[in-house]
């Protein structure tokens, strides 16, 4: 294990001397909400240090990342060893104990918990050194998270149970969508939670041909994209059978990192119905070229199920903002977060009712009506601007500013 004297050695200069110390157990480099947080405070005049997982045994054990001091705690086979519930269960004891006492060695003024798995420690490390917490909460881990370890899945049904005795004793807690914050607001009665959308910092994308030119498509074809997790949960096997129903030159493209058993159902589903040439499964692209990519198609979906849990129903996933960003109307299930913006922009349509045929049905009316793409289009265009990390940012400025008292310039 690599030993850290300072975690927020060799920062920048500051305009206010106050240390921020962020944790998640995932990889830095991968939490994009982690990273796009560390840079506004870093702007802000803040001193940000992230303490993050690293299975690989050789690599360098500090790093700068546009001026956040990244510090991997080495833990091989963290994220390969869960198979075997066990030994990771031993695994994540030994990180807990390890995460605090790197995180008291820290000498933050403020600690930052990216979700719950970074609660523990970051609660545990902050009342130790009496200083204040934030928790960031990257779903509605309520009644219990979504995963697949067993163990990791009880743990976290004790967590949640035990938030009412911890949140009012955060500083500050903040939530990726307004209903997700009303529902903690509600359930343990507290008096503020932030909204902190995963919303992008703005910029103008070109419309592209990057998805045609690369599946071998013709100008015609008309793209419906879905991009994103191709998990088990997001019932992408929908949009397989619905793709038998579309018309001629319509398809859908699913873009996106996923777990092989997802994979191979979904193909085996593709080759049962009939339809590869109306479904493309293709892998991730980079984070800095996936806005290019998104703006090759045509339209954007949410396929969501809001009856698969309360973390579902409440969310307001990332891929809105991409599919705004890069111009493309929606097409969403009746998520109530993503309709109040659909409806707000008039930037999408919503699928009353997720049957196959109910989606193929909307997919066509929308790609035939080319007019109504195009005002929707510049729609989507013109709420990128309202919504965008240059603004969403400084809510979370301004709860720091209180929490520190540190007077606006």
């Amino acid at each position: 294990m690599t030993h850290i004297d300072d975690v927020l050695e060799g920062t920048t200069p500051l305009l206010h001397p106050f240390r921020v110390c962020m944790y998640t157990v995932r990889k830095a480099s991968s939490d994009v909400r982690a990273m796009r947080s560390a840079s506004a405070l870093v702007t802000a005049g803040l001193a940000v240090s992230i303490i993050d997982i690293e299975s690989k045994r050789f690599i360098q054990a500090k790093k700068d990342i546009c001026g956040i001091c990244v510090h991997h705690i080495i833990l091989p086979g963290w994220y390969t060893s869960r198979s075997f519930e066990p030994y990771f269960f031993v695994k994540a004891v030994w990180l807990l104990i390890v995460s605090i006492l790197w995180l008291i060695r820290a000498r933050a003024d403020i600690y930052h918990a990216g979700d719950l798995t970074a609660l523990p420690a970051c609660y545990i490390a902050a009342k130790l050194r009496r200083k204040p917490v934030i928790l960031d909460f990257y779903e509605c881990p309520i009644p219990a998270p979504e995963t697949d370890i067993v163990f990791w899945r009880w743990l976290g049904w004790l967590m949640v149970i035990s938030l009412g005795a911890v949140l009012p004793h955060c500083e500050g807690v903040i939530a990726v969508s307004p209903l997700i914050a009303r529902e903690f607001q509600q359930r343990y009665h507290l008096s503020e939670v932030l909204v902190l959308r995963n919303i992008l910092e703005y910029c103008t994308v070109a419309k592209s041909d990057l998805l045609r030119q690369s599946l071998g498509l013709s100008s015609e074809t008309r793209i419906a994209l879905y991009q994103g997790g191709i998990f088990a949960n997001r019932r992408l096997d929908l949009l397989v059978q619905a793709a038998a129903f579309l018309e001629r030159d319509n398809i859908i493209v699913m873009m996106g990192p996923s777990d092989q058993k997802t994979l191979v159902h979904l193909q085996r589903l593709i080759s049962r119905k009939g339809v590869a040439d109306r479904v493309k499964i293709i892998p991730p692209v980079p984070y800095d070229e996936l806005l290019d990519w998104t703006a090759s198609a045509d339209i954007g979906l949410i396929v969501l199920d809001p009856d698969y849990s309360l973390s579902i129903r409440l969310s307001l996933p990332n891929k809105l903002f991409e599919y705004l960003m890069a111009g493309l109307p929606v097409l969403s299930s009746q998520l109530d977060g993503v309709v109040d913006i659909l409806t707000a922009y008039e930037t999408g349509r919503v699928v009353t009712s997720l049957t196959p045929t109910n989606i193929s049905t909307a997919i066509n009316r929308m790609l035939r009506d080319r007019d109504e793409l195009d005002r929707m289009h510049k729609n989507a265009h013109n709420a990128a601007k309202e919504l965008c990390w240059e603004k969403e940012k400084q809510q979370l400025i301004h709860l720091y500013q209180r929490i520190l008292g540190i007077q606006e310039t």
